[in-house]
């Protein structure tokens, strides 16, 4: 199975507000966990969310994503928010 990030222009919006390099590390970190070819097994479900909600951690950010099964062989990684994990509980439901 294959897996691709897509990311809602929230989440270009967060990456744009933290520092260039804390951003390029997250980056480089979901590409890490996609050509892993399994990477929910680096990822949390997160209860009290929408269907199948997940999140990443990368240091002290937080990475939150859906899934969204477009065929049998691609699954997309919705990637929703990144924020630092003070701040990203109470700003997404």
């Amino acid at each position: 199975m294959d897996y691709k990030a897509y990311y809602t222009k929230q989440a270009e919006q967060d990456l744009d507000k933290i520092e260039k390099l804390q951003a390029k590390k997250i980056i480089k970190k979901i590409d890490f966990y996609i050509e892993s070819k399994t990477p929910l097994k680096f990822s949390k479900k997160l209860t009290g969310f929408e269907t199948d909600t997940y999140r990443f951690r990368v240091g002290d950010f937080r990475i939150i994503f859906r899934i969204d099964s477009q065929t049998k062989n691609l699954v997309i990684l919705v990637i929703l928010k990144i924020a630092q994990r003070k701040n990203i509980y109470k700003t997404i439901q």
